[in-house]
C-alpha cells in the first residue's frame, strides 16, 4: 500500500477572482458583510465557479478509535465509553447527529480502533477497522508499519467514497477516549512546543489527571521528535488509527477539489500531518471554530487559519465545524443570490453616507 499522495492543486484562482469581484457588485456597501464575504469567496474557488452553488450533501465521518495511553488516567471518562458512543452516534443520541439535523448535513461514523470486536456494528462502520486500540505512545509505537499504511489507505478511500457519493463538503469528526494526549503530542512535534504548551484538560480531567497527561505527553513527545520530519513514521509513532485515517481523508479531499471545516484539536493534529502528506492541502480547509484547548492555537498559527467561530467548544466530535457549517453555507448563498447594484436597479453607490 502506498502512502504517497498526488499533487494537491490549488483552488481555482479564476473563480476567485470572479468572486472576489462580484462582492463588490452586490447591493451592500464594499466589505459590509466582513468574514461572511471572504468564506464566499474561498467557496467559489473550491467549487471552481461563480456564482458558487449551494451545497447539497454536506457530510460528517466521525472517526472513533481508542488508544492505549488512557489506562495512564489521562482522561476522565474510562476506554469503554468510546464504544458506548459509537451506539450513541449511530442511534442519533449524540451532539454531531443533533448539530449535523440542524445544519442540513449526513453523519457517518468509522471504527478504525475502537477497543472491542465491532460484533453488531453495520459493516460500513467496521469495513475499515484496522486494529483494537493504539498503542500506548508514551512507551510503545501506536501502530505497526503494515497498520499505519492501512489506515492511511483507509482514509483515502473513506474521502472518495463520500466524494464519489455526492458530498460537496466534509467535515471530520473523532471519538476517542484518551484521544487529545496523542493529539498533543502530534502537535507539539510538528510545532516545536514544549510539553507543557499543549496540555489541556481534555474531558475534563482534575488537577492531578492534568500531571499524568502531562507526563504522558514528555514522555511520548521524546519519541515523537525522533520521526517528526517523517510524517508516515509519526503517525505510527505518536498518533494511532484513527489520526492516521483522519489526516489522509483531509489530504485526499483536498486532492479531490473538495472544501473541509476543520474542527478542533483532534482534526487539528491531523491536518497538521496532512499538508505534511499533501502540501497544499490547507487551501481546502477552513478552521470551523478555535478549541480552548491550548495545542489548538499553535494548529492555527501554523495552518494560518483564522477560525470561523470562538464558543468555548472542546466536545470534538465535528462539534465546532458543525456549528460554523450554516455560516459557510450562508456565505455562498449570499455571493450567489444577492442582487448586484445593475439587477437592483440601485444607483448612487459612490455616494457618501
Amino acid at each position: 500500500m502506498t502512502t504517497d499522495f498526488p499533487t494537491v492543486p490549488a483552488p481555482d484562482a479564476e473563480a476567485r477572482r470572479a468572486a472576489a469581484a462580484r462582492q463588490e457588485r452586490l447591493t451592500k456597501p464594499a466589505g459590509s458583510l466582513g468574514r461572511l464575504e471572504e468564506l464566499g469567496v474561498w467557496v467559489a474557488a473550491c467549487q471552481g465557479q461563480c456564482p458558487p452553488r449551494p451545497f447539497t450533501r454536506p457530510r460528517v465521518v466521525v472517526f472513533a478509535g481508542d488508544h492505549g495511553v488512557a489506562a495512564s488516567g489521562v482522561s476522565a471518562f474510562p476506554s469503554e465509553v468510546t464504544g458506548q458512543m459509537v451506539a450513541n452516534f449511530l442511534t442519533g443520541g449524540a451532539a454531531v447527529n443533533v448539530l449535523a439535523a440542524v445544519a442540513g448535513a449526513t453523519v457517518r461514523v468509522v471504527d478504525m480502533s475502537v477497543d472491542t470486536d465491532g460484533e453488531g456494528l453495520p459493516e460500513q462502520v467496521t469495513a475499515h477497522k484496522v486494529r483494537r486500540s493504539s498503542g500506548s505512545v508514551d512507551r510503545a509505537d501506536a501502530l505497526t508499519d503494515e497498520e499505519v499504511a492501512a489506515a492511511i489507505a483507509a482514509g483515502r478511500a473513506i474521502a472518495d467514497e463520500e466524494v464519489d457519493a455526492g458530498a460537496d463538503l466534509l467535515i471530520a469528526g473523532d471519538m476517542g477516549i484518551g484521544n487529545t494526549t496523542p493529539a498533543s503530542v502530534v502537535i507539539a512535534a510538528l510545532t516545536g512546543a514544549e510539553p507543557v504548551a499543549v496540555v489541556g484538560r481534555g474531558t475534563g480531567v482534575d488537577d492531578q489527571g492534568w500531571m499524568r497527561k502531562a507526563v504522558a505527553i514528555r514522555d511520548a513527545l521524546r519519541r515523537a521528535r525522533r520521526v517528526c520530519d517523517d510524517p508516515v513514521a509519526l503517525l505510527r509513532t505518536s498518533a494511532g488509527a484513527d489520526i492516521a485515517a483522519m489526516a489522509a481523508f483531509l489530504a485526499q479531499a483536498a486532492v479531490r477539489k473538495t472544501p473541509v471545516i476543520l474542527d478542533g484539536l483532534i482534526s487539528g493534529a491531523a491536518a497538521l500531518v496532512a499538508e505534511e502528506l499533501a502540501p497544499g492541502a490547507s487551501a481546502w480547509w477552513v478552521a470551523g471554530h478555535r478549541s480552548v484547548e491550548p495545542a489548538h492555537d499553535l494548529v492555527l498559527d501554523q495552518l494560518d487559519l483564522r477560525p470561523v467561530l470562538d464558543m468555548g467548544l472542546r466536545l470534538g466530535e465535528g462539534s465546532g465545524a458543525l456549528a460554523a457549517l450554516p455560516l459557510v453555507a450562508m456565505s455562498a448563498r449570499l455571493l450567489a443570490e444577492m442582487a448586484t447594484f445593475e439587477d437592483a436597479g440601485v444607483t448612487g453607490r459612490d455616494a457618501p453616507e
